[in-house]
């Protein structure tokens, strides 16, 4: 209740009446920022959800953030308003728990994204989140199975359009029992489907929790992985100095794989200002 106070009271007001500054300012006294451009950058919105849409899609612009994430068809014209991506859709999943692993959710799952991808592709986007579900006692190997089952009945649709389907990696702290928890695992469905729409997006803060090895990872697998997910370990927050992963390498490591995808903080903010949080995650990662 506090940040979101603030938010409304302090920091979004301020802002709206000083917005951050670009290098097109014509401001002399303004402090300016000029992009690489070597990193695509998103945000989540869900980590700002005290901020209305059409509010925070006119900061993030001005941040220099050209894309956002996670959000469904019936915002796509908001974000069309105001010149911003939408870098990774949603609405076709049940739930995180409720997925391609388990075959009573397949007629479901397969009508929404049926019907979404057309969508997707109609609105000018290209990626589409998917989610594994959750084991409830069933096997890796089974479930893999039941993914490959239900994906390949809607991957035709999904090439056709163009788009790319994205299944996200968790890991077992925040995720208890779900399935697509590692980068082998997910690897592996990747090569069993086959198919140039369908990748992994490669969160970050959950596999430096569920397994490390980061940079590594990224340099080994990188042909698998269609987009990324930030935040600092432990506990989700800022990216800075306070935690333990070093980003300004993992974005060189990005970098180096030729990748031209998006990257997403979805870290949730810890200071009084949130925005100023977000604006040194993409400094951070400015590299």
């Amino acid at each position: 209740m506090h940040r979101r106070t603030f938010i409304k009271n302090t920091a979004l007001s301020g802002l709206l009446l000083h917005p951050m500054t670009n290098a097109n300012t014509n401001d002399p006294t303004a402090e300016t920022f000029k992009r690489k451009n070597n990193i695509h950058h998103s945000v989540c919105q869900w980590c700002f959800e005290d901020i209305p849409l059409d509010t925070f899609l006119p900061i993030i612009k001005d941040i220099g953030i050209q894309a956002i994430d996670l959000i469904g068809p019936k915002d796509w014209p908001t974000l069309k308003k105001h010149g911003i991506h939408c870098s990774m859709c949603n609405g076709a999943e049940i739930s995180l728990t409720e997925g391609w692993n388990d075959h009573q959710y397949h007629e479901t799952l397969i009508r929404n994204y049926t019907e979404i991808i057309p969508q997707v592709a109609a609105a000018g986007y290209t990626n589409l989140i998917c989610f594994s579900g959750n084991r409830n006692g069933m096997s890796d190997t089974q479930g893999l199975a039941n993914c490959v089952e239900g994906l390949s009945k809607i991957l035709p649709l999904a090439e056709k359009h163009g788009v790319v389907l994205q299944m996200e990696l968790f890991n077992q702290i925040n995720h208890p029992d779900y399935m697509c928890d590692s980068t082998e695992w997910g690897i592996a469905l990747c090569k069993a489907l086959g198919s140039d729409n369908f990748k992994l997006l490669y969160d970050i803060y959950h596999m430096q929790i569920q397994e490390g090895d980061i940079i590594r990872s990224i340099q080994t697998n990188h042909q698998f992985f269609g987009h990324y997910h930030t935040a600092g370990v432990p506990g989700r927050h800022e990216i800075d100095e306070n935690q333990e992963l070093f980003y300004p390498a993992i974005m060189r490591a990005i970098v180096a794989t030729g990748f031209q995808g998006y990257v997403a903080q979805e870290f949730i903010p810890t200071k009084e200002n949130p925005l100023e949080s977000l604006r040194e995650a993409i400094q951070i990662c400015d590299v």
